[in-house]
């Protein structure tokens, strides 16, 4: 069974993520991903290189995100044509992860996507889990974390689809207002329950 593990910003997702792990159950990072397929000599790479020019590179060869940000903020068509080459690279590989894990005799896989329901990928999964945090916890937790300040991190959660937005489309939702070790006893719960 593929899992698709989401959440928002600290509601704990990474820490869901790492003790799946622990649990030996393969995790299929969408953002780890992301990076990989635009390595040098990989097709991802050469098509944004093709489009944008060798002007996007390092010294190293390799993608000069700061460069390449700068050229696709201001600009909705080429942020688009990014999208074209990174998003379907980064499906094929999750995809291809997957099958991977699930032929070499794993049960269940999980695909941690933080964007799962924004992106519209709930069709590569089929379950999802949505690791939750009250509002209110989101802001302490964020603030504690990141040394910000309430303005700073209302605005990091303001840009992102409202938790409870989130909660309404999820499978499951496992709450995460508590302790590491409360989140481990309903993650291993969920683990039993397949």
């Amino acid at each position: 069974m593929i899992i698709g593990l989401t959440g928002g910003i600290a509601t704990g997702k990474s820490t869901a993520s790492h003790i799946l792990s622990e649990q030996g159950i393969p995790i299929i990072d969408a953002d780890l991903i992301a990076r990989e397929v635009v390595m040098p000599g990989k097709e991802a790479y050469q098509k944004i290189v093709a489009f944008f020019g060798e002007k996007i590179l390092q010294e190293d060869n390799t993608l000069n995100r700061t460069k390449l940000g700068e050229i696709i903020f201001n600009n909705a068509e080429k942020r688009l044509r990014l999208n074209e080459i990174v998003h379907p690279a980064v499906r094929e590989e999750m995809k291809n992860q997957a099958e991977h894990h699930l032929n070499t005799g794993s049960k269940i896989v999980i695909m941690d996507i933080p964007l799962l329901f924004e992106s519209k990928l709930t069709h590569m999964v089929e379950e999802t889990w949505l690791i939750y945090a009250s509002p209110e916890i989101q802001l302490k937790r964020l603030m504690e974390r990141n040394g910000y300040t309430e303005e700073q991190a209302l605005s990091r959660i303001h840009s992102q689809m409202p938790i409870d937005d989130k909660k309404a489309l999820a499978d499951v939702v496992i709450s995460n207002n508590g302790t590491k070790i409360e989140l481990e006893e309903k993650l291993i719960n969920q683990i039993k329950r397949l």
